[in-house]
């Protein structure tokens, strides 16, 4: 008995030796600060109590274990060598709870849906699984999306998992069970309707038109009243911006063209070209905060059908970020899809229609900025973006620019003076 309650009043003293340190590093971080997060297992840092509450909670209810690097009190996460595109995270260390804090950090109001998420954190995969619910789905959800699996596919290979794996998993029956759970963690996404001859889109002032105010084309297809002509899909930028800079190892890469590349004078990164250069001289507030996105936009028509008989045209926009490393510019992960012109021809010159909603938020992006927490710095700042390039063929550069590409004014530069023999 004797024992047993000095090893009792040992670990308490240790606990609460612990929690002095913690308080401790969280004054010297944030001297200013009355209120913090409380990382208790019941507040789980989702509510904010005076250094005395919180004391008392972390007594009362003790920590919560999953959360090993306080990155909300101060403590910066273990650096990743942006330099080694080999080095990757090991498979088995799970950020799924970490994701989720950060992606929900400004929207606490909706906590309830972050509970439920956390919730899903909690229980494994199945017993003894390594994944739990939601980092399983998600790793499931990844390789859907590397090989291209269809969603009649997908859902074949969600039932036989529920068979497959031991009993009691948490393996969705459907894909609408999988969606409705990836729900809250997924990136939306907005349906335009368009002028069947491509003249305006149904937005903004025009949304809820019934014809096309420039050439009286009705809103809707023959003999419907809800089944839209055309629809482009919009996939708006600046959310997936922000949520670039909610990951620490993605944050500390995105100014990776000031600080983390070797300057020897070589053209080894956009960084180096006289369009970035020009760019700094020319608004040096913009130049000078390095979080500030450098852009290229690319549009070209695709076959989505896989066969050449097949005249239907897609035509995907898509934005690159230079402020990247060299090795990761052009990866898919990086190549952000914002606008799917879906039409059974291709939208020629008329295609500035359908780039109004993005030229909308790059303008936004330029002009003002949009408020963003940078998890790495641990700071909001004013983001900021400019659209410096475009990479597109011939036909596709014609249709951008609105110039000539063919014939005696072929060429966009000469114009005028082309040399046509």
């Amino acid at each position: 008995m004797d024992k047993a309650c000095i090893s009792s009043d040992r670990l308490s003293d240790a606990y609460e030796v612990g929690v002095n340190i913690f308080l401790d590093f969280e004054q010297s971080n944030d001297p200013n600060s009355y209120l913090i997060r409380c990382p208790c297992i019941h507040c789980i840092n989702l509510w904010h109590h005076s250094i005395q509450t919180v004391r008392y909670y972390l007594f009362a209810y003790g920590f919560d274990e999953s959360y090993k690097v306080c990155s909300f009190h101060g403590e910066r996460q273990p650096k990743l060598d942006s330099r080694c595109p080999n080095k990757s995270i090991p498979p088995e260390f799970d950020y799924t709870r970490d994701m989720l804090y950060v992606a929900f950090r400004d929207v606490e109001k909706d906590s309830d849906s972050l509970k439920s998420l956390l919730e899903e954190c909690e229980k494994p995969l199945y017993v003894g699984s390594k994944y739990n619910a939601l980092s399983g789905l998600l790793k499931f959800q990844h390789i859907k999306g590397q090989f291209g699996w269809s969603e009649a596919s997908f859902e074949v290979l969600l039932g036989a998992l529920k068979y497959v794996l031991p009993l009691n998993n948490r393996i969705p029956n459907s894909l609408y069970d999988a969606k409705k759970l990836l729900k809250g963690v997924g990136l939306q996404y907005e349906k335009i309707h368009a002028c069947e001859n491509d003249c305006v889109l149904f937005w903004k002032e025009h949304k809820n038109a019934s014809q096309c105010p420039t050439c009286g084309t009705s809103h809707w297809k023959k003999n419907t009243k809800n089944v839209p002509s055309k629809v482009l899909w919009y996939f708006p930028p600046i959310p997936r911006f922000k949520r670039m800079f909610s990951s620490p190892e993605m944050a500390q890469n995105l100014t990776w063209h000031a600080q983390g590349r070797a300057n020897n004078g070589m053209l080894s990164h956009p960084r180096d070209s006289p369009s970035w250069k020009l760019v700094d001289r020319t608004w040096k507030e913009f130049g000078e905060e390095k979080r500030n996105l450098r852009l290229a936009l690319s549009a070209d028509g695709i076959n989505p059908h896989k066969s050449l008989s097949s005249k239907h045209s897609c035509w995907p926009v898509i934005l690159i970020t230079y402020n990247l490393p060299s090795y990761l510019c052009m990866t898919r992960k990086f190549m952000m899809l914002t606008l799917l012109i879906s039409s059974p021809k291709q939208p020629g010159n008329n295609i500035d229609v359908y780039l109004a909603p993005l030229i909308a938020d790059l303008k936004l992006l330029w002009e003002t900025g949009v408020k963003t927490y940078d998890v790495y710095k641990k700071e909001y700042f004013n983001l900021r973006a400019i659209l410096l390039w475009t990479i597109n063929d011939f036909p596709a550069y014609g249709n951008l620019l609105g110039c000539v590409t063919k014939g005696y004014y072929a060429c966009p530069i000469c114009s005028e003076n082309t040399c046509s023999q």
